[in-house]
């Protein structure tokens, strides 16, 4: 997977938008103003992705890689690999899950106006 399938595939969901509020190397992807997940521009090794506590820890469970958020939230957070040990299909199912964690937490009459 390269930066612009990634961004690409991010930039598709209903109401997304990115924003670098860190630094011109952080890309944060939002829905509804709250970030679904962060890379690095530059680098691309990783991207952090908000998850379940439940199933951040399985996820890590299987996938040694995969850890804890980097200056996020350990607990609601994972940072996952690029680097081919995570299967791509499993990276954007966590993409979509992320995403769908933070569009469910946003109120009603904003999931609405984000919805074509």
């Amino acid at each position: 997977m390269d930066i612009q399938f990634f961004r690409s595939y991010c930039l598709a969901k209903p109401g997304a938008t990115e924003d670098t509020p860190f630094d011109e190397d952080t890309l944060c992807f939002r829905v509804g103003g709250k970030i679904f997940a962060i890379i690095d521009i530059e680098k691309f090794e990783s991207v952090n992705l908000k998850c379940l506590p439940e199933l951040a820890e399985e996820i890590r469970a299987e996938n040694p890689t995969v850890t804890p958020g980097y200056h996020m939230n350990k607990k609601h957070w994972n940072t996952v690999p690029f680097d081919g040990s995570v299967k791509d299909p499993d990276i954007l199912a966590w993409v979509d899950h992320s995403y769908s964690l933070v569009f469910d937490s946003l109120p009603k009459k904003v999931q609405a106006s984000l919805l074509p």
